[in-house]
């Protein structure tokens, strides 16, 4: 195997980054490694074929939001099951067969003749998963490095990932019915373009501006998604301690199955908590009318071992970030959903969640209630737009001096209590936003308020980033300069994928000066990291003493 997408990568002394043993650090064998590897190949090859037959009038909507939900099975902590992943691969290869043959159908009868495509996608799966696995080393995402250079598999890489997060996006709008073909049909492009493993440096760093921009719109469509469906987000207070009775904690990012699963356990004397990512749903109206949704459980997704094996009740994974649940011994009452996939676990199709249901009955519950802690959660695009005005003229007034966007993937390494030090030493006239996992690390402090504005205020999920760039730049507009040019520094946290497309979607915007931690990705190699720097600004978080010091001082 060879996996270098997420910060838990295996890193040597002698500065070589992978996993390439039997199992990477995230507890994925070598075995799905590789043949996730074999899908990303064949997804490529539906998307060539996918964008031939867009130019003779061949679109296939069912095909489009099928190649990024595939992709979204090969994110970080996503899908650990073998079988499920051959499941996808061979769904792939139908699709591509069958754009392949309705192709040169429409070749023929418009009299012109078909491409020649590259000979990847023309790739066969074979049937039997030995042949599978000997395949898939041909298509190691490292393969060609003796011949292209670190450089360029860094550049690879960067798109590639980039495009599994924007991947994510698509399906997280798709399922609250967000699609459009544009959108898909420019995936595709990018997907055929990255499958023809090109070594154009400049080209391919295009490519990553391109799926950020791409991003940009993707999270547009998610953004109306959530709030068509649910409303728009309102600034609530959530309870992070236990209640008595019986439960189920539902984790991941899909709003709809939480709304799915209070659907089905109203009436049942089931309380419903949500967990890691799934907190700011406590804002959306659309979930305040069930009284059994009663708080927040947990804390972001690498403490999920320990607080699912104290979890009295049933779980449900809705999306990615699940861990073996071996290790807590809680795999008996775990649930996969949609693209999620554990060897073992007990996964759901359909929309009928009652598996869950009765084997949270058949859990003891918790046996009393825990003393209330409450975090606030809510200030989306919405609040956020209707607090602006307040802001400005306490901006004005020089009563907030700044603004610091904290937030991104949260994670074990002890280096990030980098982000907790330095939300804690902001100056008391400065405004923290945040967003995604990563506010778990400070999401409980009290910051106090300026003039009646919190000063910590909580965006959502890390598909909330929309909100917090349409912030950014309704005060560049109140203020009459860019954004660069405005108070504000932020300050990121990576883990994962979908971290990368975030960032990719900032600096297509234009945004500079971002600070990441709490260490590079380890497909970015110096020469990148150096590119990056001298075209964005882009830099490594330091001590929270100097970073403060020089972004108080832009």
């Amino acid at each position: 195997m060879f996996c270098v997408q997420c910060e838990h990568t295996i890193r040597t002394p002698q500065g070589d980054a992978g996993c390439t043993f039997a199992r990477g650090m995230c507890g994925k064998t070598s075995e799905v490694s590789d043949l996730q590897d074999m899908l990303v190949h064949l997804l490529q090859a539906v998307s060539t074929y996918a964008v031939a037959a867009r130019k003779v009038g061949v679109v296939d909507a069912e095909i489009d939001a099928y190649v990024p939900q595939a992709f979204f099975s090969t994110l970080t902590n996503v899908n650990f099951d073998a079988e499920r992943i051959i499941d996808f691969s061979r769904r792939a290869d139908h699709y591509r067969n069958d754009l392949r043959a309705r192709y040169e159908a429409a070749c023929a009868a418009q009299g012109i003749v078909a491409e020649t495509l590259p000979a990847a996608a023309h790739y066969r799966l074979p049937d039997a998963k030995t042949v599978m696995l000997s395949d898939a080393l041909s298509f190691a995402l490292n393969r060609q490095k003796k011949d292209v250079g670190e450089d360029v598999i860094g550049l690879r890489l960067l798109s590639l990932y980039g495009l599994k997060g924007a991947a994510a996006y698509m399906e997280h709008a798709r399922v609250l019915g967000q699609t459009d073909s544009e959108v898909a049909g420019r995936f595709h492009e990018i997907m055929a373009f990255l499958g023809t493993q090109p070594a154009d440096a400049g080209a391919l760093f295009q490519c990553a501006m391109d799926i950020g921009t791409l991003n940009y719109r993707i999270m547009e469509m998610l953004d109306k998604g959530e709030t068509e469906t649910f409303g728009h987000p309102e600034p609530t207070r959530v309870n992070t301690q236990p209640i008595k009775g019986r439960a189920i904690v539902v984790s991941g990012h899909d709003l709809h199955d939480l709304e799915l699963i209070l659907q089905q356990t109203e009436g049942k004397d089931i309380n419903v908590y949500t967990h890691g990512e799934m907190l700011p749903a406590h804002a959306y109206p659309a979930f305040k009318k069930y009284k059994h949704l009663v708080g927040n459980y947990g804390t972001a997704w690498q403490n999920q071992q320990k607080e699912f094996a104290a979890f009295p009740g049933s779980i449900v994974m809705t999306s990615n970030c699940i861990i073996d649940p071996n290790l807590g011994q809680y795999g008996a009452r775990i649930f996969t959903r949609s693209i999620v996939g554990w060897p073992g676990v007990t996964h759901i199709d359909g929309n009928d969640f009652t598996p869950a249901i009765e084997a949270a009955l058949a859990q003891p519950g918790f046996a009393t209630d825990a003393a209330p802690v409450y975090t606030t959660t809510g200030f989306a695009r919405n609040a956020l737009m209707g607090a602006a005005p307040a802001v400005i003229d306490q901006v004005k007034a020089g009563n907030i001096r700044h603004f610091f966007l904290v937030g991104g993937c949260d994670g074990d390494k002890r280096e990030r209590s980098y982000y907790t030090d330095l939300v804690a030493a902001a100056p008391k006239d400065a405004l923290i936003l945040t967003l995604a996992c990563g506010k778990f690390r400070f999401n409980t402090m009290d910051l106090g308020d300026i003039n009646g504005i919190p000063r910590l205020l909580d965006i959502g999920q890390c598909n909330d980033a929309y909100s917090a760039i349409q912030l950014a730049l309704a005060l560049a507009d109140a203020f009459g300069c860019g954004v660069n040019d405005l108070p504000l520094s932020l300050v990121l946290s990576w883990f994962e994928q979908k971290a990368i497309v975030i960032l990719l979607t900032l600096l297509s915007l234009g945004i500079k000066d971002i600070r990441v931690g709490p260490t590079a990705p380890g497909f970015l190699t110096p020469n990148l990291i150096a590119t990056l720097n001298r075209e964005f600004g882009l830099r490594l978080i330091s001590t929270v003493e100097d970073d403060l010091r020089d972004m108080l001082a832009a």
